[in-house]
Formats: C-alpha cells, structure tokens, sequence
C-alpha cells in the first residue's frame, strides 16, 4: 500500500516535470490545449465546451458560416454538429505576443450525425489566448482543400 506522501510526492513530481517541460517546449502546452479542445468537441459535454472555448470565441466554418461560443456550443451539445475526429497532418504554434498563440495546420476532419461520416480536409488558422490561467480555444478560420495528397509509399 503506498503512503500519502509517496503519492504526494509522485503528485509534486509529475507537477515538477509538467512545468518543467512547459518551460523548455511551450509547444506542448498549445498542443495539449489544442488536444483538450478536439476532445471537448467530440464529446459534445457542454461544460467541457465552456471550459476550453473563450467567451470571445469566433469560429468560421469552411463554409463561411460564423459561430460564437455560445451558438457553437449550443450546436455540439446539441447534435446539430457532430463531430468524429481531427487527424493532423501538419500543426504548428507560434507564439505571437505574451499570451496569445496562433496555430496553423492541415487536418483531416470527420463530422456528421450518420455514417458514413462527411470527412473534410481542411487548411486551418486558429488562436489561442491565455486566459485566467488557462489556454482558451479563441478563434478558427478554416477553408476547404480539394485534395488530400496522396499517400506516402
């Protein structure tokens, strides 16, 4: 059976090295942020939405139409938008000033309420902002690509 402080001490120690690592690749942050999100949309909890999405959150669909947080988060929880899985090809962070972070990617996304499910490739910008003490989900724009590449052999 293992004692209260050792488990403290595991707690402190993954602490330690959460922080450490978050110092040397900040990188990881955003993309946990990022992955935190993707997770909070496929599972449509609306308050896992809230807690990720900003309150200041645009989202503009590949097909132009715009969502607030509120509206977005009424159409996941609801079901009117249903989502399935991201699958980065490509994503990447850059830290534009202290405490907001753009992303750009490429990314497979599969949506719908029935199968088989409507997948998109997408090309992507999105922002994240550091808000009480959090990354929060603030912005997307993405467009639609014609064609994946092909695959690698």
């Amino acid at each position: 059976m293992k004692s209260p402080l050792f488990s403290a001490t595991l707690l402190v120690l993954a602490l330690a090295l959460t922080s450490a690592q978050a110092a040397t690749d900040p990188a990881a942050v955003w993309r946990a942020a990022d992955d935190a999100r993707v997770a909070a949309m496929i599972s449509a909890d609306p308050a896992k939405l809230a807690e990720v999405f900003s309150d200041d959150l645009l989202y503009v669909h590949s097909n132009g139409k715009p969502d607030t947080k509120t509206s977005f988060v009424a159409a996941i929880s609801a079901g009117r938008s249903v989502y399935h899985s991201v699958t980065y090809e490509q994503r990447e962070f850059r830290e534009v000033s202290p405490g907001l972070v753009l992303m750009t990617a490429r990314c497979r996304v599969q949506l719908g309420k029935t199968a088989p499910h409507n997948e998109l490739y997408l090309s992507v910008l999105a922002a994240y902002r550091f808000e009480k003490g959090a990354w929060r989900f603030l912005a997307w724009q993405s467009a639609k690509l014609d064609a994946a590449p092909a695959a690698k052999k």
